[in-house]
């Protein structure tokens, strides 16, 4: 179980293999391969939502993982508390969350790749294959990002702070789509 304040920034990327060349080149390593990763939310009748809350059901690989997240503090970077653990069952889990009366909400998915760079305890770099296109998620304290971010040819302005879903939400409304979930096509 972690309990921690997550603080993270999000980058699109138009060239992933170039940023994937530049992070190995920059000493770090894939600490966890290419992995597709399903995450759905939950909420009841939108009681978290409303205060800023979010509770979601990550399924990565056979590893399963229950994540809350708390409010967020505005700022250069995106921060809320974090409380995740690892569960046994997703199927089991997610029974038990509807039986209390939480509702699926929004199901995202990804192929995550992370990196690490010896030596650095605090800073992980992700790169996230979505639906909706490529971002670089890096999280750690607001001056590694910054440091890691200039090193990898990115500024400041370049950075996001919006969750998956709110990025899906919008380009639904550049596409003039309906929103339904952020999955890859079958």
């Amino acid at each position: 179980m972690s309990n921690a304040v997550e603080t993270e920034v999000k980058i699109p990327l138009k060239e992933a293999e170039l940023v994937r060349d530049k992070l190995l080149k920059l000493g770090f390593t894939v600490s966890t391969p290419r992995v597709f990763e399903a995450n759905t939310l939950y909420d009841r009748d939108g009681e978290l939502q409303g205060r800023g809350e979010l509770l979601r059901l990550r399924e990565a690989g056979s590893h399963f993982v229950i994540t809350f997240k708390g409010p967020g503090s505005s700022g250069a970077y995106k921060s809320r508390q974090e409380i995740e653990t690892t569960i046994g069952s997703a199927k089991v889990l997610a029974e038990i969350l509807e039986r209390l009366g939480y509702r699926r909400t929004f199901r995202y998915e990804k192929l995550r790749t992370e990196f690490k760079r010896n030596g650095e305890e605090h800073g992980v770099v992700t790169i996230d294959e979505t639906p909706i296109g490529h971002f670089l998620e890096l999280e750690g304290p607001g001056e590694w990002i910054d440091r890691t971010a200039r090193e990898l040819g990115f500024l400041q302005s370049e950075y996001i702070l919006d969750s998956y879903g709110k990025l899906y939400l919008a380009d639904c409304q550049r596409r003039g789509v309906q929103p339904t979930n952020m999955v890859f096509p079958s």
